[in-house]
């Protein structure tokens, strides 16, 4: 990262960069039914370089001090837009394939991933902890990327399904910590540990 810091490279290209992959790769993923190994392979590969540049935008702006207000929100904004296209395409393949409850969780798994950004940008808009959860975007990256690599022999709509699951779930874990960092600025005195 050091070496990238002393290049002309910006955090906005990378973002760009990364964007602009996950966007292809959303692409690829529709054309499965030409060839599902190969299309879903090449999209799973394509996504996976586009979420790591994705990943080190941040990582080049702190290091190379390049980085921006307008860049870091860009970069959040992206990052939805990544996303938005790649389970966008998800449920355009389930639909072609008549599996409506896919469908169904693709949507949930779009609301739940926005909503785990949303509740992080909330609460650290309150100056509060948000990061808390086992649904970050790296690891939705990881189950997506998953899915279609396996997605020839039928796990794509389980990787949706988990994806939707951990979501959802980290959702609840930032709304509860939320509450639980206010209960306790209102009073200083309440333990980790209570029931609030």
């Amino acid at each position: 990262m050091l070496g990238l810091a002393r290049t002309r490279v910006t955090p906005d290209a990378l973002t760009a960069c990364g964007v602009g992959l996950c966007v292809a790769a959303a692409v690829l993923v529709f054309f499965e039914n030409r060839n599902e190994i190969l299309f879903y392979w090449l999209a799973a590969g394509v996504f996976v370089v586009g979420s790591v540049l994705d990943i080190l935008d941040g990582a080049l702006a702190r290091t190379s001090g390049k980085g921006t207000p307008f860049g870091a929100f860009l970069d959040s904004t992206t990052d939805r837009v990544s996303e938005g296209f790649m389970l966008g395409a998800i449920a355009l393949v389930f639909a072609r394939h008549h599996e409506m409850v896919a469908v169904g969780l693709t949507f949930a798994a779009v609301a739940g991933s926005f909503l785990v950004s949303y509740t992080r940008a909330k609460a650290e808009g309150l100056a509060l902890k948000g990061d808390v959860g086992i649904g970050s975007r790296a690891e939705r990256v990881v189950v997506i990327t998953a899915g279609l690599v396996l997605a020839p022999w039928g796990v794509l709509p389980y990787a949706i399904g988990l994806l939707a699951a951990t979501a959802w779930f980290t959702v609840g874990q930032r709304v509860w910590s939320v509450r639980r960092q206010l209960a306790r600025r209102s009073n200083p005195g309440v333990g980790e540990d209570a029931d609030l």
